[in-house]
């Protein structure tokens, strides 16, 4: 994929990965638009974005969702790369009484999973209507291996397999034009990771500038950091792989 002269709309692109990748197709001279759900985040993150646009929108919200499309379909005709990178995320014990589990999972699942095929659904013919264009959906190393937040990791498995199911429909088509690629980071460093640790992780600007690596070069399913090698342990040895993603390697001796 052309890494300049796109006109890219990321969700959630106001703060953390999100908003690493929007600098760069910024900075690349790629036309930015980013979404947000409250107006003083949207604000604050334009001020690093040149030549980039801030659209306030929920996408869990099926009106706002469909406000959104409408504008890019009247304002920005010539959209060619969409990355769905808003998110949800609950931390909790799955084991302990009166948790709300069903709830936690739910909101997970309508963030991280329902929202993204709704958002691509609508802007799929626009999309097939350019040149190159491109889907990009951003799970996590747990759509592998599932973590701590297991119905986090829940919704991120449902992702991952959407996402090679939409590339296999997509391929089908002789004409179409869309490429789909996974955006799979291990823990990174953002204010969402923050309660599971975050500050162990890899910085979100690593993130991106892996991810822009892996999309000029075509790689469909970018693995970033340790995702890459637990992605390997995985296939090799799943029991294995587990136990390391949740720490029982040294417990379990």
């Amino acid at each position: 994929m052309n890494t300049k002269h796109n006109t890219v709309l990321i969700s959630g692109g106001t703060a953390g990965i999100g908003l690493e990748i929007a600098k760069l197709f910024s900075a690349n001279g790629n036309k930015v638009i980013i979404t947000g759900r409250t107006k003083e985040r949207l604000e604050k993150a334009l001020q690093l974005l040149p030549n980039a646009t801030g659209i306030q929108c929920d996408i869990t919200n099926e009106e706002e969702t469909n406000a959104l499309v409408e504008k890019v379909k009247s304002e920005h005709k010539e959209l060619n790369v969409l990355i769905n990178n808003a998110g949800a995320a609950h931390v909790y014990n799955l084991a302990a009484e009166n948790v709300n589990a069903v709830e936690k999972a739910q909101e997970e699942m309508l963030t991280n999973y329902f929202s993204i095929i709704r958002l691509n659904e609508k802007l799929l013919p626009l999309l097939k209507q350019q040149k190159e264009a491109a889907i990009v959906n951003v799970s996590s190393v747990v759509a592998f291996v599932p973590g701590s937040l297991a119905t986090y990791s829940a919704s991120k498995a449902a992702l991952h397999s959407y996402t090679q199911s939409l590339r296999i429909a997509l391929n089908k088509e002789v004409s179409s034009s869309v490429k789909v690629f996974e955006l799979m980071p291990p823990l990174v460093d953002t204010e969402f990771s923050a309660p599971i640790g975050g500050h162990n992780g890899i910085p979100a600007s690593e993130v991106a500038t892996q991810f822009i690596n892996g999309f000029e070069n075509d790689d469909l399913e970018i693995r970033v950091g340790q995702t890459e090698d637990i992605y390997r342990l995985h296939l090799a040895n799943p029991s294995e792989a587990l136990k390391v993603m949740n720490g029982l390697r040294e417990q379990l001796k």
